[in-house]
């Protein structure tokens, strides 16, 4: 089963545009959503194990020109999609 977390990305505003394109050539990214609030972009990660989420971050992601600061939420594995009533 996929490892998939969420990268909630903060950039410089001048960039965000350029930011936004460089992760959406990114292997390991799945989606890239510009989003407002306290972050300008939130990334998604599916790569095939736990292992490589550091690395999609810290080779791939950190080295954007125009990444400012990113929070990452990794999902627990199981039921995908699955809500509380």
């Amino acid at each position: 089963m996929p490892v998939k977390a969420f990268v909630l990305i903060v950039a410089d505003p001048a960039l965000t545009p350029e930011v936004f394109e460089q992760l959406c050539r990114v292997d390991g990214i799945a989606e890239v959503h510009q989003v407002m609030g306290p972050y300008d972009i939130v990334a998604v990660i599916e790569v095939p194990s736990l292992a490589e989420v550091p690395s999609v971050i810290s080779t791939h992601i950190r080295r954007v020109a125009g990444i400012e600061s990113t929070t990452t939420c990794v999902t627990f594995p199981g039921k995908e999609g699955a809500t509380e009533a």
